[in-house]
C-alpha cells in the first residue's frame, strides 16, 4: 500500500499582512501548524513508500518553511512581544517563550538534517520510530508554544498598544520581510 502526500505548500503569505501585526503572527501559527502536519504524513510516507521524489519535496516543502518564514516569526515576538511583555510586569511570561524559541531552534537543527538525508533519498527505517517520536515531541512543544502566545502573550502584549505602536511594529516586520505595506 503507497500513501500520497498531497503538494507542496508554496507558503504564500498569508491572508493578513503586515499592517495588522497579531493577525500576521497568528496567520504565522496557522502555517507553523500545516507544516508540522505535513511533517507527521510525510514520516508515514517514509515508512510506507520511503525517500522518493513525493518525499523530498514534502521535505523541502518544511525546510523551506522551518528555515525562513519560522526564524522570521521568532524574530518579531522577540523584537515586539517580548519586551512589551517584560516592561508590563510579565518577565516570566517573556522568558518562558524566549526559551521555548531556543528549544524549537536547536530541535529544528536536528530535524532538518534528517530532512535533508530525505531530499538526497536516505531514510534509515530501523531508526524511523525514534526519527518520528521526535518530529511529535517538535509539534507538541509548538503547539503549546502557540496555544500560550495565543491565549496569554498576544493578548497581553496589545492590551494598550497605540496605534502608532501598532503601526511601527508592522512597518518593521514589513521591512525585515522586504514587503510594503499600505499607507
Amino acid at each position: 500500500m503507497t500513501t500520497t502526500l498531497p503538494p507542496p505548500v508554496l507558503h504564500a503569505g498569508p491572508a493578513v499582512g503586515c499592517e495588522q501585526p497579531f493577525e500576521l503572527l497568528v496567520a504565522c501559527h496557522g502555517r507553523v501548524q500545516r507544516s508540522l502536519t505535513l511533517l507527521q504524513r510525510l514520516g508515514a510516507h517514509l515508512d510506507t513508500v520511503g525517500a522518493d521524489a513525493q518525499a523530498a519535496s514534502a521535505a523541502r516543502d518544511v525546510m523551506r518553511y522551518f528555515d525562513l518564514a519560522g526564524p522570521l516569526h521568532h524574530e518579531d515576538e522577540e523584537r515586539h512581544i517580548l519586551p512589551r511583555l517584560r516592561t508590563g510586569g510579565h518577565a516570566a511570561l517573556a522568558e518562558r517563550l524566549q526559551a521555548d524559541h531556543g528549544a524549537l531552534s536547536a530541535a529544528w537543527r536536528r530535524w532538518r538534517a534528517v530532512l535533508d538525508g530525505v531530499c538526497g533519498g536516505h531514510w534509515d527505517r530501523a531508526a524511523s520510530a525514534n526519527v518520528r517520536a521526535g518530529w511529535r515531541e517538535f509539534e507538541l512543544l509548538y503547539q503549546a508554544h502557540i496555544a500560550l502566545e495565543e491565549a496569554a502573550a498576544f493578548p497581553t502584549a496589545a492590551d494598550g498598544l497605540a496605534a502608532d505602536a501598532l503601526a511601527s511594529m508592522g512597518q518593521e516586520m514589513a521591512a525585515r520581510r522586504q514587503v510594503t505595506t499600505a499607507p
